[in-house]
C-alpha cells in the first residue's frame, strides 16, 4: 500500500505513535509518506520505503497568522496525486481531519480517490476539540472520515459524550516497540545518578499544566522523607521554569535532575524504580507504557485511559487526581520492600507485551485494506 501520514512532528504522544507506525509499516514493505511542517523527531534515520514531504507556509503580510491548514491541504493533494497514495492516515483531529476532508474533495473534483482515516489521540477531543471555536469542524470532519480510531476506550466514550458523532469508532490502542523498549543493563548510569544506592523515581512529559508536575514534586517530597531517593524529570515545556523554582524552594535540587528531551529515553528508564504520572487527564498514557516495558511500575492518577494501561495492584497503583498523599503512600509501599518491587517490575514488563507493535500493526493494516476496498 501507498500510505500518507499527517501528524505533528513533535515529542507529543500523537506524533510519536504516528512516526513509529509509519516506520513499522515501511518495514513490512508499504510505502509511507510523512507530510508535515518539519521532520518528525522519531524519524531520525534513513529508512527504506519512508519519505518525508515538508509543508512550507509562505509569509504574507496580509495574514496575521500563517494559513498552515491551506498549505497542508495543497501539499497533501500534491503528494497524493504524484505518489498515487492509496489512503491518508491523519493523527490528531485538529486540523488534520478537516484538511484531509478538503484534500479528498479536491481530488474528487479531479476524478481521483483519497480515502482518509482519522485517529483521535486525546486533547484534540478532551480539551481543544471541545472549544466552540473548533467543535463544529471537528464533529464534521470525524463524521466524514472514511474510518475513525481512538487510542483507548475512554477516549472513544469521551468523543461520543462531547460530540454529535455518528461514525463508528474503532479502538486501536497505542503501542511500543519491545525491541527498543526493554530493560537494559546501564548500571553505570544508576551509579552516577544514585551513588549511595538511593531509589530512583522518574517522570517524563511535555511539561504542560495537565501533567500536574507540581504533584510529582509533592509525591517525591513525601517519599524522600521515608526512603532515600532521587527524582529524574525528562522532557521540557511551559511548566519547566516554574518547577525548577519550586525545586529550589524545596531545597531539593541535589536530589532532582532535569534531563530535558531525550531520544534514548529507554536507557534512563532502565535504571529507574518507579514512574510517576499524576496527570489531570490522559487518553492513554504512552509514557507509562514505555516505562513498564523497561520494568518500571507506575504510580498514576486513575483518569482517562490510564486504567487500561496501568493495572491497579499489579503493574502499579491508581489514585484519584490530586491525591498525592495516596500516590506517595503507594510509591513508598513499593520502594520499601525489594521483593515486592521486583514482582511489580516483572508484572509491568509482562503486561506491556500486550501492546507490542507486532500485535497492533495488523489491526491498522486490516483497517487500511477495508477502507481502500470500500471507498
Amino acid at each position: 500500500m501507498r500510505i500518507g501520514i499527517v501528524c505533528y512532528p513533535t515529542f507529543g504522544g500523537s506524533g510519536v505513535i504516528a512516526t513509529e507506525l509509519g516506520k513499522a509499516l515501511a518495514e513490512k514493505g508499504h510505502q509511507v509518506h510523512f507530510i508535515t511542517y518539519s521532520q518528525p523527531v522519531r524519524l531520525e534515520h534513513f529508512a527504506e520505503n519512508v519519505y518525508f514531504h515538508e509543508v512550507s507556509v509562505a509569509d504574507y503580510p496580509l495574514f496575521e497568522f500563517a494559513p498552515y491548514e491551506t498549505a497542508l491541504t495543497s501539499k497533501l493533494v500534491d503528494v497524493a496525486r504524484f505518489e498515487k497514495l492509496d489512503l491518508v492516515h491523519v493523527h490528531y483531529a485538529i486540523p488534520h481531519a478537516s484538511v484531509a476532508y478538503m484534500a479528498q474533495k479536491i481530488m474528487e473534483s479531479q476524478g481521483l480517490r483519497l480515502p482518509f482515516i482519522t485517529t483521535l489521540h486525546g486533547t484534540d477531543i478532551t480539551l481543544v476539540g471541545k472549544d466552540e471555536s473548533y467543535s463544529p469542524v471537528v464533529t464534521f470532519a470525524i463524521n466524514h472520515s472514511n474510518a475513525v480510531t481512538s487510542v483507548s476506550k475512554s477516549l472513544k466514550d469521551d468523543t461520543y459524550k462531547n460530540f454529535s458523532v455518528n461514525k463508528e469508532i474503532e479502538v486501536i490502542p497505542n503501542f511500543i516497540d519491545l525491541k527498543r523498549f526493554n530493560k537494559q543493563h546501564k548500571d553505570h548510569f544508576r551509579r552516577a545518578i544514585a551513588p549511595s544506592g538511593e531509589k530512583i523515581l522518574v517522570h517524563a512529559s511535555n511539561f504542560r499544566p495537565v501533567k500536574r508536575i507540581d504533584d510529582v514534586l509533592d509525591i517525591f517530597k513525601r517519599v524522600i522523607r521515608k526512603i532515600p531517593s532521587k527524582l529524574l524529570l525528562i522532557g521540557d515545556g511551559p511548566e519547566r521554569s516554574k518547577i525548577e523554582k519550586e525545586c529550589r524552594e524545596l531545597q531539593a535540587c541535589e536530589h532532582i535532575r532535569f534531563l530535558g528531551k531525550l531520544d534514548a529515553i529507554e536507557e534512563i528508564l532502565s535504571v529507574c524504580d518507579v514512574f510517576l504520572l499524576p496527570s489531570e487527564t490522559e487518553s492513554f498514557g504512552l509514557a507509562a507504557l514505555e516505562a513498564m516495558a523497561c520494568q518500571v511500575p507506575v504510580i498514576s492518577s486513575d483518569t482517562g485511559g490510564i486504567p487500561e494501561v496501568n493495572i491497579h495492584g499489579h503493574t502499579g497503583f491508581l489514585s484519584p487526581v490530586g491525591n498525592t498523599d495516596k500516590m506517595a503512600e503507594h510509591a513508598i509501599h513499593l520502594l520499601e520492600d525489594e521483593s515486592r518491587l521486583e514482582k511489580f517490575k516483572k508484572n509491568a514488563q509482562a503486561h506491556s507485551a500486550n501492546f507490542d507493535i507486532r500485535k497492533i500493526l495488523p489491526l491498522y493494516e486490516n483497517l487500511y485494506r477495508k477502507v481502500i476496498n470500500e471507498s
